[in-house]
């Protein structure tokens, strides 16, 4: 039977109740431009019922307040984590290839277009005078001006490249604070939810900062309760399935500076990303997104060219043969002189490398010699250096650079070494691979005596160019390189204007064989030299308006996501404010309610007697 005081314990429970609802309101308010903050209600529910006697029935007992609550909802957020991995990936990706179409702008700035044209003006006006010295250093000077170009792409290709590598590292350390400061807030919601409470607000934080960490890479979460319903929970946060955060522990991510390189021109000491214990994460798996994916494929991204074959080679062997390659010409070949090959699922480290062709498939055949013993027989194993990334990165526009420095360079060189110079000396080799001595582009008698076409070691330890000839294979010259030989461009009386000076100084037919090559369709399989650099800038332009184009969809993607999520989890001033007028209301009801009865039981008490 309720007491006698029973009205005013209703009346008291609904003042906590609105009491509750005041302050949660007030939470709500002050929060209004919290970000991750998500909107507060306090949770009320009738008060047991009391069963009075069988002729009165139940009477209510009041309120009760059953605690604060979140107000989200998972399916929304588990859509923006994953549209938050793409959007970091976009935008990334954007960023860097905008950044290559600046470095490759034909517009704003005297690109390859106009030096080259510039080249082949010069070359027009030695036809006329070829004799003229003062013509032909300025054939030299805008042949050199021309590479220069191309150096100055590659060198910023390069920088691009570190920068991309550094953020790679900038990124790591920062999923690994995101990662412990994950952990640590896990720990203070289980210490104050175990005893009864409700850490809506830490859970907000959490929430935030593994939002944060979907757009560097693809994570997911789940959380259960522990034991017997004690208020403990255990919180996982994985990468790409791997275990990022366990609760109370975060592991750690590292990375590890590459003691060789994939590609020639790659930057040196770039990073590969592993975990702490050494076991290695692989940026590029296809279930793998965010910035730290799109960094990888934009500093690695090979287009899926990257080098690949059969090895034939015994155990005991630290000599290995690959065949069925796909690099059978040199103007394709990019591999480090020196490197790691993977055989299998297994490293090698090779010092060099020598290559014979098939004369029947006309197929090159590799020798790589190792550093170490192959451990078991490798036969018709898959080897491969670097992996296959399907994406055009930077290593994949350096590669188009070499191409189009080795295919031209040769082409003019084979033409200019047919001519006579003014001295009546068969003309030298006119474009290439300037690191202070020059090579001359031919088999080395080396090389002719073992039988291979060249070897990445050919020239590495030659002089000066006339005094001790310096042998290559054009694989040696790369856009970072190229340039005007030294001999040529300092004495410009060795430019072979003339097939032969027999019939005087003042014969250029040399010269209209070198002018011929500016229109000549066969060189390149996007016909002339100038459309094989058109076709390059144009398919960086397409490139880099595809992942602007994506990048902005996911952003209207990702804001209507978030405007959906607002519509629930936000807090918006208005309803705060009805929110506000309606406790109060109920509050000042309540307080009605007390002050009834304080008359009822004053009446009761001091003048039933009377």
């Amino acid at each position: 039977m309720p007491s006698t005081f029973f009205g005013l314990s209703i009346g008291n429970s609904g003042l906590y109740a609105s009491q509750a609802g005041l302050n949660t309101t007030a939470h709500n308010i002050a929060n209004i431009e919290t970000e991750g903050f998500s909107r507060q209600v306090a949770k009320q529910q009738a008060g047991t019922a009391l069963r009075v006697n069988s002729s009165y029935g139940m009477v209510g007992t009041g309120v009760d307040i059953k605690g604060v609550s979140q107000i989200r909802d998972e399916y929304y957020d588990l859509k923006f984590m994953k549209n938050n991995t793409m959007y970091g990936a976009y935008t990334t990706k954007e960023y860097y290839l905008t950044s290559i179409e600046n470095y490759f702008n034909e517009v704003k700035l005297e690109g390859f277009l106009t030096n080259f044209d510039n080249m082949y003006n010069s070359l027009q006006e030695l036809s006329k005078q070829p004799e003229d010295l003062t013509v032909r250093t300025q054939v030299t000077n805008m042949a050199q001006s021309t590479c220069d170009y191309v150096n100055s792409l590659s060198t910023s290709l390069g920088r691009l490249q570190e920068e991309c590598n550094f953020e790679i590292k900038n990124q790591v350390e920062r999923v690994n604070s995101l990662a412990q400061q994950v952990a640590i807030v896990t720990k203070q919601i289980n210490t104050i939810e175990v005893n009864g409470g409700t850490a809506n607000d830490l859970r907000d934080q959490r929430a935030l900062m593994v939002e944060e960490l979907s757009g560097f890479a693809t994570v997911s979460v789940s959380e259960r309760i522990v034991g017997d319903d004690v208020g403990v929970t255990s919180y996982t946060v994985k990468l790409d399935g791997q275990t990022l955060v366990d609760t109370y522990e975060a592991s750690q991510l590292k990375v590890v500076p590459r003691d060789t390189k994939v590609n020639q021109l790659d930057a040196k000491g770039l990073f590969n990303v592993c975990w702490s214990n050494g076991q290695p994460v692989d940026l590029n798996s296809p279930t793998m997104g965010g910035t730290l994916k799109a960094l990888l494929q934009v500093r690695d991204g090979n287009n899926k060219e990257g080098y690949q074959g059969k090895v034939t080679a015994s155990a005991g062997d630290t000599t290995i043969t690959v065949t069925s390659t796909n690099k059978n010409n040199v103007e394709d070949l990019n591999i480090a002189t020196n490197g790691i090959i993977t055989i299998g699922n297994r490293e090698y480290h090779y010092n060099g490398f020598a290559v014979t062709k098939d004369d029947t498939t006309g197929e090159f055949i590799y020798e790589f010699s190792l550093d170490e013993e192959i451990k078991v027989d490798v036969n018709e194993e898959t080897a491969h250096i670097g992996k296959q990334i399907d994406y055009k990165g930077i290593p994949y526009y350096m590669a188009q650079l070499n191409k189009f420095a080795r295919t031209y360079g040769k082409a003019f060189n084979d033409v200019h070494k047919s001519g006579q110079d003014l001295n009546g000396e068969q003309g030298l080799d006119f474009f290439n691979g300037v690191t202070g001595k020059n090579f001359i582009f031919d088999k080395s008698p080396s090389d002719e005596g073992n039988g291979y076409l060249f070897t990445s070691k050919t020239g590495a330890y030659a002089g000066d160019y006339v005094d001790e000839p310096n042998f290559a294979s054009y694989y040696l010259l790369t856009a970072d390189t190229f340039g005007v030989t030294k001999a040529v461009y300092t004495d410009p009386k060795k430019l072979a204007a003339a097939s032969s000076i027999e019939n005087g100084v003042a014969n250029a037919d040399n010269i209209e064989k070198l002018l011929a090559l500016k229109d000549d369709v066969r060189m390149f399989g996007q016909g002339k030299p100038a459309q094989f650099f058109q076709t390059l800038v144009a398919e960086i332009g397409i490139d880099a308006k595809q992942a602007g184009n994506f990048a902005e969809n996911q952003k209207n993607i990702l804001s209507a996501v978030q405007n959906q999520r607002l519509s629930i989890s936000g807090v918006d001033q208005e309803e705060e404010a009805m929110g506000l007028v309606r406790y109060q209301k109920a509050y000042n009801l309540s307080a009605k309610v007390i002050s009834v009865m304080d008359q009822i039981y004053d009446r009761l008490i001091n003048y039933m007697g009377a």
